[in-house]
């Protein structure tokens, strides 16, 4: 098997040409005389070397490059050749029958350098490989068809204005599209077309630098500047591409700040206040920026307690304002001198300084009319509360600068003053309370006071009054909130229940200071303990106060230390609660001790039975006192003596007084008049001696006469019911157009038998059955 020889062409030098390779040499090819069996030889691989094209050359026909040959091809038109790869087929083409290789377009190497293709030597019948395949390469060879180019033109630089010879500005680089490592196609050269003799470039790196010194961005701040670059080493015919570089100067504090003009003139009335712009001075400096900032200062003495001046916001203007008040009839001018100077000064130029210009500032002020001048710019008046109207607060005064002599007429605006609280004199600014002043409903009283020229009303000015109340101790001292409280009643002695705070109103002297005083003696239930400062401590004593159902009410007594000392009472309630193991209150209620231990079956029914007995004699006392009840009663139904039976029950009249303390419900006058030996007996208590009752007459008995016995000792007895109701209702006090209610304490007549029916004759309709009654005669005695 005989392997494949590629052979190439030379056409002119220009196509490239392909290493030979010689036929293969069997082994046994140096001894003719060998007998033995053949040995066996190894194939040689295709050696290739590489195809060269010439890009962008074209003609009329495809252009062979190569022929590809085998040598088992004898001619004999059997075997064909194939090419696959880059291009095979479109822009590489193979004869099947001879193997040469043509190209058929031109070639462009900045699109495609190289192309890869597969060669293969086949059996034209049966498509049987003779040859294994193998790859080779067609490089496209450069020529300079392509121009340098700036991709990141056009370019802006900026360089420090006066910025010394040599100083480097940018680098523009340029890229050429050809093959750098064939000849000079793509060796570059630069070169400055425009922006001489201000700047230079470097001829093989590109570096814009400045070529002149000095160079004042005043003068001149931009310059364009257009640089070449060339190929093939700058040599005629080769391509060139350009662009633009931009350059700015920017800007240094190399120019001072200058005046315009050397004398400024300005006029201000003399009523203009304080802060009020006067003129504007600019000096002017060509520099930009902070460069240019500048500040002014006024130099004299003399213009600078008069006025101020400063720099605007925009820092280039000076703002001549003015100090302080202005007074045409004391001065009428002022001279002085302005500096201004630059605020940043670099100090690679101090050489060109100094960095300050000064100008000269007259200012003359012009009169004008002046509304009046009080005396103060704000008064402060005090006055005690609890005064008088009328009473003197004190004066303001104001007058009038252009003329002393003009009259001057003082009111208290309204919104200053809404309650109308002070008056003021309109001829002498006098001020004087209108109502009564209250310190604790209002401390101070801020009102605007206007004083107005009678000659021109236009002319007026205004004046904050500031009038202090001053404190009186008239406010008594009060707790400072409702206290209501409680004690566990397992609360070991002395500890504290709550600490009570104490308020007083006035702050005059020692009256702020407030004492507390609760119960003291060894029957007090809790102990009050003053603290000093104005709050008490509640504390349990050493013996606790027993549980109960209503709170405990215990007075406290304050009182302060002003001059007069003033004092009052408050009461605390307290409740002993029963409290749970963390102090929580359980219930503030009496509640039933409950046996820890439960009931046998035998005290249930054993209390169960005692109850069934108590009511059953319960039952037979009834109906006995019933029973006895019916037979003392009398048949007949005239017969009175039934009303009789019923005062035997009394009522708990006696238990009920000594449930509450009625010593303030007694009357004084209801004492009896005095016996010939003891004390006065009074007819509205119950007393310790019950009256000896009259014997019943002798003979047989008389229900009415027996009636009348009996009630004029009613009358006369003051230890009988209704005792009890003398007490609540009989005892008006002393004073009054009513008199007493008391039956018991109305006179009797001869007889002992009330006779009330002449005052109830007048009494109408109404009261006629009763008078009657009142008025009936009682039978004569037997």
């Amino acid at each position: 098997m005989w392997g494949l020889v590629r052979l190439l062409l030379a056409w002119l030098g220009g196509w490239g040409c392909m290493g030979r390779l010689a036929a293969p040499v069997p082994a046994w090819a140096g001894s003719r005389g060998h007998t033995g069996p053949a040995p066996l030889r190894t194939r040689r691989s295709w050696v290739w070397n590489q195809f060269f094209v010439i890009e962008e050359y074209s003609g009329p026909e495809p252009v062979l490059i190569g022929k590809l040959h085998s040598d088992v091809d004898r001619g004999e038109g059997r075997t064909k050749y194939l090419l696959t790869g880059e291009g095979a087929g479109t822009v590489f083409v193979i004869d099947e029958a001879t193997g040469n290789i043509h190209v058929t377009k031109s070639l462009d190497r900045e699109e495609k350098a190289q192309y890869v293709l597969l060669a293969q030597a086949v059996d034209r019948a049966s498509n049987r490989p003779l040859e294994p395949p193998s790859e080779f390469i067609i490089k496209v060879q450069d020529i300079n068809d392509n121009p340098p180019v700036f991709p990141l033109g056009p370019y802006h630089a900026t360089v420090p204005e006066m910025s010394n010879v040599g100083t480097s500005v940018i680098q523009v680089t340029a890229h050429d599209a050809d093959d750098p490592s064939y000849g000079n196609s793509a060796k570059l050269v630069y070169t400055v077309l425009d922006g001489l003799p201000f700047f230079s470039v470097d001829p093989q790196t590109g570096v814009i630098r400045t070529a002149i010194p000095n160079m004042d961005r005043e003068t001149q701040e931009e310059f364009l500047v257009v640089i070449q670059a060339k190929d093939m080493g700058g040599h005629m015919g080769g391509l060139s591409g350009s662009t633009t570089v931009t350059v700015t100067l920017s800007d240094v504090n190399d120019n001072p700040p200058k005046f315009p003009q050397s004398l400024y003139q300005f006029s201000v009335v003399e009523t203009a206040g304080p802060g009020t712009l006067v003129g504007r001075l600019k000096a002017q400096d060509p520099d930009l920026g902070d460069n240019a900032l500048m500040a002014y200062s006024i130099l004299d003495g003399e213009g600078s307690e008069a006025f101020s001046i400063s720099t605007d916001s925009q820092g280039q203007d000076g703002l001549l304002t003015v100090r302080k008040p202005l007074d045409f009839e004391t001065r009428r001018s002022y001279t002085f001198r302005v500096e201004a100077t630059n605020t940043l000064i670099d100090p690679a130029y101090l050489r060109r300084g100094p960095f300050k210009d000064v100008a000269s500032v007259r200012v003359a002020v012009q009169d004008a009319p002046e509304p009046p001048v009080f005396t103060k710019a704000t008064y402060h008046l005090i006055v005690p509360e609890n005064k008088a109207p009328g009473t003197l607060v004190g004066r303001v005064s104001a007058s009038d600068l252009d003329s002393p002599a003009s009259p001057i007429r003082y009111s208290i605006l309204p919104y200053s003053d809404p309650e109308r609280c002070f008056s003021i004199e309109p001829e002498d600014g006098t001020i004087r309370t209108a109502v009564l002043l209250d310190r604790e409903a209002r401390v101070w009283h801020n009102l605007t006071v206007l004083a107005t020229e009678l000659d021109s009303s236009a002319q007026s000015s205004r004046v904050q009054v500031a009038i202090q109340t001053l404190d009186e101790n008239d406010n008594a001292p009060h707790l400072a909130e409702p206290y209501d409280m409680f004690v566990c009643d397992s609360a070991a002695p002395g500890q504290l229940i709550q600490v009570i705070q104490a308020l007083d109103r006035d702050e005059v002297g020692n009256s702020s200071q407030v004492s507390l005083q609760g119960p003291v003696g060894p029957d007090a239930n809790f102990t009050v303990r003053d603290n000093r400062d104005g709050s008490a401590s509640l504390l349990l004593p050493s013996r606790p106060a027993p549980p109960r159902q209503a709170p405990y009410l215990v007075p406290i007594e304050l009182w302060d230390w002003g001059q007069p000392a003033l004092s009052s009472t408050a009461t605390l309630t307290i409740s002993v609660c029963r409290c749970r193991p963390d102090g929580s209150m359980a219930s503030c209620w009496p509640e039933a001790q409950l046996s820890p231990t439960g009931l046998s079956t035998g005290a249930l029914l054993a209390i169960v039975t005692c109850m069934g007995t108590l009511l059953a004699l319960v039952v037979l006392f009834v109906a006995l006192r019933r029973q006895k009840q019916e037979a003392l009663m009398v048949l007949e139904e005239e017969d009175v003596r039934e009303n009789i039976i019923t005062y035997d029950d009394e009522g708990g009249g006696e238990e009920d007084t000594e449930a509450f303390d009625i010593t303030a419900l007694q009357n004084p006058d209801g004492a009896a008049p005095p016996a010939a030996a003891g004390p006065p007996v009074r007819r509205d208590v119950l007393p310790r001696t019950r009256a000896p009752r009259q014997p019943r007459p002798p003979g047989p008995a008389d229900v009415a006469q027996l009636l009348a016995l009996r009630l004029h000792e009613a009358n006369e007895d003051p230890s009988v019911p209704p005792y009890d109701s003398v007490q609540v209702y009989g005892y008006e006090g002393r004073g009054s157009s009513c008199g007493s209610l008391s039956s018991l304490g109305s006179g009797s007549e001869a007889g002992g038998v009330p006779n009330p029916s002449e005052p109830m004759d007048d009494w109408g309709p109404l009261f006629r059955t009763l008078a009657e009654l009142y008025g009936a005669k009682e039978p004569p005695a037997p």
